[in-house]
């Protein structure tokens, strides 16, 4: 007796749009102190390349290629791209207020320059701003594993398919919670560096707003 032949469940990419929500949002007419719109423009972007790449691929009957396009790695590489700018403006923007506050002191320059911030805080900046993305990332997991569930589906396995298409929105979703995460740390640390003293060595502790140090 012959084994029952098996047909792939053909993939159908859902809209992501609908629930993306904010990353979507029109350009601000006044920029905050940390101008992040652009970088989240581009995330909504090519998340939404992604989406009709995968619709594209799906069209040419390439399973593969479709869950290569939306898979955890592709969703990943979209976020920390995002997150490295933004870790570089907000840097950026505190080294100017402390060199600000310095200039107002008449600070010599060669002090000055020491006043501003180092390597690792650079990095435990950077670090703050990724731990906004958690959820995104356990729901990439999560999207991972049905991934590999949907690769080997049949048409009878209609489960799967559903609950990859929802995997694939509640990253969205997720990803709309993780962008404002960078917003409000940057707003915290404006207001950090605004309640502190005018004086370049107090100044010095704004990066704390952000990192989550002592």
């Amino acid at each position: 007796m012959k084994a029952p032949v098996k047909i792939p469940m053909p993939l159908r990419v859902p809209e992501l749009a609908p629930s993306l929500g904010r990353v979507l949002v029109p350009r601000r007419l006044e920029e905050p102190w940390v101008p992040l719109d652009d970088i989240r423009e581009e995330l909504a972007t090519r998340v939404m390349e992604l989406g009709g790449e995968a619709r594209a691929a799906a069209a040419g009957d390439d399973r593969d290629r479709v869950l290569d396009v939306v898979s955890r790695r592709a969703w990943l590489g979209a976020w920390e791209a995002a997150v490295r700018r933004t870790g570089e403006r907000v840097t950026a923007a505190l080294d100017r207020e402390i060199e600000r506050a310095a200039r107002r002191v008449r600070m010599p320059r060669r002090p000055r320059r020491r006043r501003l911030l180092t390597g690792p805080e650079k990095r435990a900046i950077a670090a703050r701003l990724a731990a906004g993305g958690e959820t995104l990332v356990a729901a990439l997991d999560v999207l991972d594993a049905v991934a590999a569930r949907v690769r080997e589906a049949s048409v009878l396995d209609k489960g799967a398919h559903a609950d990859w298409q929802e995997a694939l929105r509640t990253a969205a979703r997720r990803l709309e919670a993780a962008v404002d995460a960078p917003r409000r740390r940057a707003g915290m640390a404006r207001t950090g560096a605004r309640r502190l003293s005018p004086r370049p060595r107090m100044a010095r502790g704004a990066p704390r707003f952000l990192s989550g140090g002592p």
